[in-house]
């Protein structure tokens, strides 16, 4: 393998390594009709060789790009190993996304062939995979009409002679942007990158015995990607599929996981089911008493969680006060940072240090940081991408002076931990002609132990406001939660300069999702849609609180 200038292991080298060493130790694990079936690393391997084979007996070759269009599963893993020692390149296509995407994607890629799993609904697939070869996953519900291939009888196939030598510094995988306007931008990620990131993070965590992770963020973003399959080859885990919404509990019983990573809104969740139960004030009083650590520990088990040692948030800004609250009943999270453009991971709280709570804490080894004269966070190293795919113009934008420029606006702390404060773009002019930061405000009223989620607007008004999704509470009216929200606005208003000040919040019940249009598959706020989606209610009329009534 051609390893050349890399202090990384390449990806491929490490499967054979897998293969030679840890063949019949357990590594994937789903369930079916109810049973939970586990895989070993030499049956994963053996199926990625006779898939690799069987993509060449159909005429693709070495170059050729691949989408996949699927759920999580052992399926998409190994589909995934099978185009890299195949000498082909994944394209992850999200399952959320629509026919729009889908045709772009596939076009812009030239992919020549989709792996097909199982979609919520199959609207957007039947739309727009007609004229590229379908290989169907075993669980797939797409029409018949639209498949060439089965993903079983692809496995009859005879293993490839010989795996495919890419250069290190090779194209691996072709990721796709969620961004919140535009197009999405081709990634080109290099075999070098997803290494890095993966032997970064697991430097940055303790050693330990093996360990346990739940699959179920969606393994097309890449911190999926790079924090669950990529870092498996690098240190083995025992990975268990989650079957969906459905099973998610029982499948987090199952598991036990040791390593659990989720996003803010699911950790909100989880603190909504806690508060639905009891009200925050009372149980931060039974913490503090003598049956304290009892509590915690239960709550720790009704949550699925109690088998955790480690805990991680990304994907998108977290509220402090959200992670204190965890931290105060023994869930200390760990947030990260990293982008696509990062393959997934650059900076973290990891090892957890109190110290850094609201803070991305420092970079890993794979990557350098920096801040601009405008604060924007700089960064280089072997975890970055070089391009972005038939697109010199925006590749050239990216980068300057050899540092990719991120967008996020961010604070060096004098210990060396970065605390995000923004996006470049996203500040918006009022009607007084003044900026305004919407992150900052953001983070004050997530703080808040209410609230699940906030987004602060105001272009063209004479104030800022913001939209809040609360979280539902034993014992607290809306009316009752309107008074509070209202004391809580005036509160954090002392702190903020005057024309940073709110003078209206819309209370809303309904979430802000990606099933909405509200947030990106990557889980950030699509600020313009949600714009408009409140645009009655942006008036300079409207001040206090306001629950929303349509």
């Amino acid at each position: 393998m051609n390893n050349t200038a890399s202090r990384y292991d390449h990806p491929i080298d490490r499967l054979q390594w897998l293969y030679a060493n840890k063949a019949d130790e357990s590594w994937l694990h789903e369930q079916i009709d109810g049973e939970w079936v586990t895989l070993s690393c030499k049956q994963a391997i053996d199926r990625a060789l006779s898939i690799g084979n069987a993509l060449r007996e159909l005429g693709l070759e070495p170059g050729d790009r691949v989408a996949i269009l699927a759920k999580n599963s052992p399926q998409w893993m190994i589909s995934d190993f099978a185009l890299m020692m195949a000498g082909m390149i994944s394209v992850p296509i999200y399952t959320t996304a629509g026919e729009k995407t889908i045709s772009y994607v596939l076009e812009h890629s030239g992919a020549k062939a989709v792996f097909l799993g199982k979609l919520e609904t199959t609207a957007a697939a039947e739309a727009t995979l007609s004229d590229i070869k379908v290989i169907a996953y075993p669980e797939t519900n797409a029409p018949a009409g639209i498949i060439d291939h089965q993903w079983n009888d692809l496995l009859q196939a005879r293993p490839l002679d010989e795996m495919a030598s890419p250069a290190i510094t090779d194209m691996a995988t072709l990721v796709y942007t969620s961004g919140s306007t535009g197009n999405p931008k081709g990634v080109v990620l290099s075999f070098e990158n997803l290494a890095a990131a993966a032997q970064g993070v697991i430097e940055a965590q303790p050693a330990r015995e093996k360990q346990r992770v739940l699959s179920y963020l969606p393994m097309a973003h890449i911190t999926e990607r790079s924090l669950v399959s990529m870092v498996s080859l690098y240190e083995l885990v025992d990975i268990y599929f989650s079957g969906g919404l459905d099973t998610f509990i029982d499948d987090l019983k199952h598991a036990k996981p040791t390593n659990f990573v989720s996003v803010p809104r699911l950790w909100a969740k989880f603190q909504a089911q806690v508060l639905a139960v009891i009200p925050d004030d009372d149980l931060q009083a039974l913490l503090a008493s003598d049956q304290g650590e009892a509590i915690a520990a239960g709550i720790r088990e009704k949550l699925g969680l109690q088998h955790a040692e480690q805990y991680a948030s990304g994907s998108a800004p977290i509220p402090p006060g959200l992670l204190k609250w965890f931290e105060g009943i023994g869930m200390p999270i760990s947030e990260g940072w990293g982008m696509t453009e990062t393959a997934g991971a650059a900076c973290t709280n990891m090892p957890y240090n109190p110290d850094h709570l609201g803070t991305l804490g420092k970079p890993l080894s794979c990557v350098e940081m920096r801040l601009s004269e405008e604060d924007e966070i700089l960064i280089r190293g072997p975890a970055i991408f070089k391009e972005y795919f038939n697109n010199p113009e925006a590749t050239a934008d990216a980068f300057v002076d050899g540092w990719f420029r991120t967008g996020d606006k961010a604070e060096l702390r004098p210990d060396g931990a970065y605390r995000i404060i923004g996006r470049v773009k996203e500040q918006f002019k009022t009607a007084k002609g003044k900026y305004v930061a919407p992150v900052p405000i953001e983070s004050v009223l997530g703080a808040l132990p209410y609230v699940e989620q906030v987004c602060v607007l105001g272009i063209g008004r004479a104030q800022p406001m913001a939209i809040v999704v609360p979280i539902e509470q034993e014992g607290l009216s809306k009316e009752q939660l309107a008074e509070r929200m209202e004391a809580d606005m005036n509160a954090a208003n002392d702190n903020l300069e005057p024309h940073c000040k709110l003078n209206c919040i819309i209370l809303s019940a309904e979430p802000m999702s990606i099933e909405n249009g509200m947030l990106t598959p990557t889980l950030k706020l699509k600020r313009d849609v949600i714009e408009a989606h409140y645009a009655d209610y942006l008036g300079d009329e409207n001040k206090g609180v306001i629950w929303q009534t349509v």
